[in-house]
């Protein structure tokens, strides 16, 4: 698992948790809807805790657990949920006893899992029967995630780039495979969206100049002619005065047996 090794807790937030903060709270309705209030929750490939902490917000952080192989994301997320178990782990290998919690999600990490299928097993493994497993992943193969715009435009500049349409997860119907082939019950699928707002131009771009994630390597591997052309084109695209973003994910939920 990964996609944002060497990235600080800080460019992470900047960057990709101004969509991933006001996912999170739909996601996480939807991951703890039917669960007892009584049940731990595992939150797997936390990243810097966005999902983390609308789980503590709504069940203590007491009964929330949290997994990322990132040490400098765990570290984070530990000092902005106190009371949360964080630990350093892989979503392929849980450092969990079987049934632990009552429910387990994963926000935007099954695309970055090195075997997709491996990692929810695991999430079911540590999932008490009847529990929920839980995961969403940016439609990217479907043109409406937070950096379509972002990959559209390179991809016109540059026949060569390579976005995140091909990764495990992101596109319609990926999830629900995974996770039946990692023996979870009762699967559906569905859609869950968030919109940011953006001051203009130079609010949605500069993020892009920190390297974080796909997006952010491949800005990073351009001379800074290629990056002003670039820039160039995404403005025309854009604009630049304000506007917003709909970012659209896909969801899947299945019911350990």
């Amino acid at each position: 698992m990964g996609g944002f090794g060497g990235v600080s807790a800080q460019d992470y937030a900047a960057f990709m948790g101004r969509f991933s903060s006001p996912l999170a709270v739909q996601f996480a309705a939807m991951g703890l809807d039917g669960v007892p209030a009584d049940a731990r929750v595992l939150d797997v490939g936390c990243g810097p805790g966005m999902l983390t902490l609308e789980l503590a917000r709504r069940r203590g952080a007491d009964m929330i657990a949290a997994v990322d192989p990132e040490p400098v994301f765990v570290a984070a997320t530990a000092e902005a949920c106190a009371g949360a178990d964080v630990r350093v782990a892989v979503a392929e290998d849980l450092p969990f006893p079987d049934d632990a919690f009552g429910a387990a999600l994963a926000q935007l990490v099954v695309h970055f899992m090195s075997d997709p299928v491996r990692g929810v097993a695991e999430m079911a493994r540590v999932t008490a029967p009847g529990g929920r497993v839980s995961a969403c992943v940016w439609d990217h193969g479907g043109g409406s995630g937070p950096l379509s715009d972002f990959w559209r435009v390179a991809a016109g500049l540059d026949p060569a780039v390579r976005g995140e349409a091909a990764l495990q997860g992101a596109s319609e119907g990926q999830l629900v495979g995974i996770f039946q082939r990692a023996g979870l019950h009762d699967v559906t699928q569905s859609v869950v969206d968030c919109t940011v707002a953006f001051l203009d131009f130079d609010d949605w771009w500069r993020p892009f100049l920190q390297g974080v994630g796909p997006a952010g390597r491949y800005v990073a591997t351009l001379d800074d002619v290629a990056v002003a052309r670039l820039e160039r084109a995404l403005r025309d695209e854009l604009g630049d005065t304000g506007f917003e973003i709909t970012a659209r994910a896909w969801a899947a939920v299945g019911i350990v047996g």
